[in-house]
């Protein structure tokens, strides 16, 4: 097979198994994406905001993915931590996931309590950092949404050194959870000659689930006649004025903004 060939079948083998995990989350995961919107959309009609944190180098993109992004809910507020982002060093950043009491930190800065809604997001739901996180929320009765892969969890075995010491999983510790399928070691893709696959998946399948649970809400907002305020790009016509007219509902509300 010459080079264009293998370029295209490459791709296409991988569009494949992109597809195919995107298609079991949106054929098995419907109704947990309709309770967690039933409850993302009952605390923006009461003007309340939606946290999400990402604890892990790459999970603090599906974070990202829902924050201050053109047709997103201006009610999300991301918790960005710098001690997970991978701009403060990618050996760092895992070295601080695999933290015991480090989520507690975040979560205890983060000033969040009861009343509020906290979505974890980790592409394989074990590290110390996420447990925690969800572990404090609990004890301040915060409300939790989990979305993580339930597989990839299961399948690490206990004395994984990223695990929490206590041995839990994401998805046994929230109120609610979205289960993301992403198969264990995320890379899906065998390349000739490469010992070690490639091409990995989470952050599809992330973005899917979350934004699709963005949707819902929406959904849920609108059908109620409330209309939520949704994040314009700048780059977009419009876009400056259209976001300037709510700036001042959401500065100082939501950290990050």
């Amino acid at each position: 097979m010459n080079r264009p060939d293998i370029d295209e079948q490459l791709s296409k083998d991988y569009l494949g198994q992109i597809m195919g995990i995107l298609e079991r989350i949106r054929s098995e995961e419907g109704n947990n994406i309709g309770t967690a919107a039933d409850l993302l959309a009952s605390q923006i009609a009461k003007d309340e905001l939606i946290h999400i944190y990402g604890p892990g180098g790459h999970s603090n993109l599906a974070s990202q993915e829902v924050f201050f992004r053109a047709g997103g809910l201006m009610h999300v507020s991301a918790i960005l931590d710098e001690g997970t982002l991978l701009s403060s060093g990618a050996l760092r950043s895992m070295a601080m996931e695999r933290t015991p009491g480090y989520g507690r930190i975040v979560i205890e800065d983060a000033g969040i309590g009861a009343g509020d809604v906290l979505v974890l997001v980790n592409a394989y739901g074990i590290n110390s950092a996420l447990i925690d996180a969800a572990l404090t929320a609990r004890e301040k009765s915060v409300v939790t949404i989990g979305v993580s892969s339930r597989s990839h969890a299961d399948q690490t075995a206990s004395d994984h050194p990223a695990r929490h010491p206590q041995k839990l999983n994401l998805h046994d510790v929230v109120d609610h959870h979205i289960d993301t399928k992403v198969p264990i070691g995320d890379a899906v893709m065998e390349v000739p000659g490469s010992q070690e696959k490639t091409a990995a998946v989470s952050t599809f399948a992330n973005a899917f689930t979350l934004n699709w649970l963005m949707m819902s809400t929406i959904a849920r907002l609108t059908e109620t006649g409330i209309a939520p305020p949704l994040w314009r790009s700048g780059n977009a016509p419009g876009g400056d004025a259209a976001n300037q007219q709510f700036i001042s509902r959401f500065k100082g509300r939501v950290r990050n903004l």
